[in-house]
């Protein structure tokens, strides 16, 4: 093999190798811009002006923006803030893939996550994640833990700790979290959320 066929890290400092040849980002010729909806990029400007010293502290923000548009962060959303803020798209990825609260698929229109550290597991939440999977169609989990119904409606998905041991088995609908959820509490929650 010879060595024009081996993708080689390149040091920053003697890179022969444009970065957008490496990293294309979203105009790399193949794939299209995603379809931004109207006041989006506005929104990312505004954003940005809150952190003068370094563009690269909007990344959160920006990412937590794209996923309350868009439902969950696509590639291209990952090419879109990078090449917004200048970045390498690993710098983007590499936020999305250690933080749980971003996702990198589609989710239901509402989350259901249940916590399954040890309190909660011990105090149902197992059984309790697998009540909600019943009530809500969703079957079993994907390759990425999460259970979405046919309709779209509902995903269930197991996290981490919630921070409520004392009061397990605790659970987040959406951004709503709650404490000691029986089956029957489960239901009341599930009647709200329709």
């Amino acid at each position: 093999m010879s060595t024009a066929n081996v993708n080689r890290v390149v040091d920053p400092a003697t890179q022969t190798v444009l970065p957008e040849k490496v990293y294309p980002g979203v105009d790399d010729g193949h794939h299209a811009p995603p379809a931004l909806p109207k006041g989006f990029e506005a929104q990312a400007d505004e954003l940005i002006t809150h952190y003068p010293v370094s563009k690269r502290s909007a990344s959160m923000p920006l990412l937590h923006l794209w996923q309350e548009t868009f439902g969950y962060i696509s590639p291209a959303g990952i090419d879109w803030i990078a090449a917004k803020l200048g970045l390498q798209p690993i710098n983007i990825l590499e936020l999305v893939t250690f933080y749980p609260m971003f996702r990198q698929h589609p989710a239901g229109k509402i989350q259901i996550k249940v916590c399954r550290t040890l309190s909660c597991a011990l105090g149902g939440g197992y059984a309790l994640c697998d009540y909600f999977r019943e009530k809500c169609k969703t079957g079993e989990p994907d390759a990425h833990g999460l259970a979405l119904s046919p309709d779209g409606k509902y995903s269930v998905e197991f996290v981490e700790c919630l921070a409520a041991c004392g009061t397990a088995p605790v659970i987040m609908i959406n951004d709503d979290f709650y404490e000691n959820v029986t089956k029957s509490r489960a239901d009341e929650l599930l009647l709200k959320y329709t």
